[in-house]
């Protein structure tokens, strides 16, 4: 493996790391936004902000790993992505930042109305981060991110059918992961109420994303045919993976088997990652440029490398015990929901409802 390739797939390690755990803290906000606002609404959003408030900063880390890997590894592809998808990438990146505000300003907020509002700008940010994110996605697999500085359309690189779809496909993706891990975190917070309104959320989701996932092949077979190709022969190992792991978490949440859950959900997205990588190869911007046409020089790429080793050395761990103490409820910013009381057995079914 050349060192450009070996850097490719480094990138490609922090995009899926930053799907998987960002995309599931997308989710939260999203449920957080659907549970509503009255009383029944509460009890969910508890749950979130018990499970996501330790780790919903570090998820990020992997955003600004892949961004200065792509920048330092792959200047070129960086300048044309950076400069010609500057509307979503810049509507992403405030949404980062408005939903970090909302989640931390309706912690402290002393009126109703004020976090009302903030858990409103939370939820809502977490939707259409995730989906300008997509539309990236969408246009660079459909072709149009030319090479150089903003040379695409500013506007139709990404506002086209492919470009939206995906965008749609981001979030309810988000969506699912987030509801599977939230489904283990009720019965970790001994909330049984919740488990059970997760889990319906959790099927419904894997249904919904399914949907979108086989709309965007038949998108992807007008619009980018070399991907589709790539996909249905190439990567259609990993395809198949994810649609084994998908499976696998309908049935296990069907069957009331919590455990492996969260690996399955996780296996089902990844390998549709590393699937769509295998379809681009040997273009980072398909049939436009090579993962070896776009690669800085080798010394660089080495440091890259270097730094990658370090990492895993360093970061890797501390993330691992973060995740690890949290599971243990040995880290927690807020309160940890109430077990359901027996009186409220009669209103559990309305509220999985």
């Amino acid at each position: 493996m050349t060192s450009a390739n070996a850097v490719a797939v480094v990138l490609w390690i922090g995009a899926t790391m930053y799907a998987v755990f960002g995309g599931a803290d997308f989710g939260a906000g999203l449920w957080s936004l659907l549970a509503g606002r009255n009383d029944r609404g509460r009890r969910p959003r508890e749950l979130i902000d018990w499970a996501v408030g330790p780790v919903w900063e570090a998820n990020h880390v992997w955003l600004i790993f892949a961004v200065v890997v792509l920048w330092t590894g792959f200047p070129s592809a960086f300048e044309a992505v950076f400069s010609t998808l500057f509307i979503p990438l810049s509507l992403a990146a405030l949404g980062i930042v408005l939903r970090g505000s909302g989640f931390a300003f309706h912690h402290v907020a002393r009126r109703a109305r004020g976090r009302a509002l903030a858990e409103m700008i939370f939820g809502l940010s977490s939707v259409l981060t995730p989906f300008f994110m997509g539309t990236v996605v969408g246009a660079v697999a459909g072709g149009r991110v030319p090479v150089g500085n903003a040379a695409g359309d500013p506007v139709t690189s990404w506002l086209n059918p492919l470009s939206l779809m995906i965008g749609a496909l981001f979030v309810a993706t988000g969506a699912y992961l987030s509801a599977v891990f939230l489904v283990s975190d009720a019965r970790r917070a001994g909330a049984r109420d919740l488990e059970r309104y997760f889990v319906t959320r959790a099927l419904a989701s894997a249904v919904v994303t399914g949907a979108f996932a086989a709309a965007c092949l038949v998108v992807l077979h007008n619009d980018a045919r070399y991907v589709f190709d790539g996909l249905t022969h190439e990567g259609l190992p990993l395809v198949i993976l994810s649609l084994v792991c998908g499976s696998g978490v309908l049935l296990l949440l069907h069957r009331g088997a919590r455990r492996g859950a969260r690996l399955l959900a996780v296996g089902a997205v990844a390998a549709v990652i590393w699937g769509w990588g295998v379809a681009q190869q040997p273009y980072l911007l398909p049939q436009t440029l090579t993962i070896a046409d776009a690669a800085a020089p080798s010394s660089t790429l080495t440091g890259v490398l270097v730094v990658f080793g370090v990492a895993v050395l360093l970061v890797l761990p501390a993330l691992g015990l973060l995740f690890v103490l949290v599971q243990r409820n040995l880290v927690e910013e807020t309160a940890q929901p109430t077990p359901q009381a027996p009186s409220d057995t009669a209103n559990a079914t309305g509220l999985a409802n």
